[in-house]
Order: C-alpha cells, then sequence, then structure tokens
C-alpha cells in the first residue's frame, strides 16, 4: 500500500457496491475480482468520481451520490412516442429494453407503454433521478 490518493492520474483499484436509499443493490463486485480504472478515464460517472477523490487504499467509505451528479435527472423529454410499425415482429411488454442504432451508436430504451399504433420509449437511464449510495474499499492507488 502506498499513501497515493486518489485523484487526476491515478489507477484505481477496488471493490464496490451501488445501492439505492432502501438498501437494494444494483450492482457490486465484493465478491468477485476488484475494478480497475484510471481517474478521469470515462468508466465512471464524473460523480462517483469526485465522491473518490482522496482516499488512499485500505479506506472503506460509503458515499451519497445525489441523482444529479450520478445518472442525471429524469427528463420527461426522454419519453418518446414512436410509431408501433418500428416494433414489427416484436412481442412488446412494459419494461423491456429495446435497442435503436443511432450515429454515436446503440441508445437503449424502455417500454413503458404501447397501443395497437404507438409505443412509448423511456431513453432516461434506469438510475436517472436516484439517490445512490456508492460504497466502496480502495484497494489500490498507484501513477497511471
Amino acid at each position: 500500500m502506498t499513501d497515493a490518493a486518489i485523484g487526476p492520474g491515478k489507477a484505481i483499484t477496488l471493490h464496490f457496491a451501488i445501492k439505492l436509499e432502501d438498501g437494494q443493490l444494483i450492482d457490486s463486485n465484493f465478491d468477485t475480482a476488484p475494478a480497475s480504472f484510471t481517474f478521469g478515464d470515462g468508466n465512471l460517472p464524473d460523480g462517483f468520481e469526485q465522491a473518490l477523490l482522496g482516499l488512499k487504499a485500505g479506506e472503506h467509505a460509503e458515499l451519497t451520490i445525489a441523482p444529479e451528479r450520478g445518472f442525471g435527472m429524469h427528463n420527461p423529454g426522454n419519453i418518446q412516442v414512436l410509431p408501433r410499425s418500428q416494433f414489427k415482429d416484436m412481442t412488446l411488454e412494459p419494461g423491456l429494453v429495446v435497442s435503436f442504432q443511432e450515429p454515436g451508436g446503440e441508445l437503449p430504451g424502455m417500454i413503458v407503454d404501447f397501443s395497437d399504433d404507438k409505443v412509448t420509449v423511456d431513453f432516461n437511464h434506469p438510475l436517472a433521478g436516484k439517490t445512490l449510495i456508492f460504497e466502496v474499499e480502495v484497494k489500490a492507488v498507484e501513477a497511471a
């Protein structure tokens, strides 16, 4: 272990868990190998990285991430009503995640509602608008 603190230009290895405020577990790697990334490489939303600033190897923390620092606020503008004809030969049900090819890559959306001629799709991140608990156990902090 070194005394290096998490910050720009650091390679970080850590175990993490992401939970909702009610304790519901969303994701965790505590039972598997730790994750490694370089601070600022885009692997974590900026709000998660900023919450890690200053932590050192061997430290354990439980950090609260507000929606605007995590996956953003739920945006009603990201809910689109599309023609049912775009979903030919698909069995639709609320909660089904569908992907659309966009010039910038794949865009996932969740079916919210549908009728014979329209489908309502929510393109917000599933964790948008949620306050999250980000539990971390820092294993290593090194120069990148």
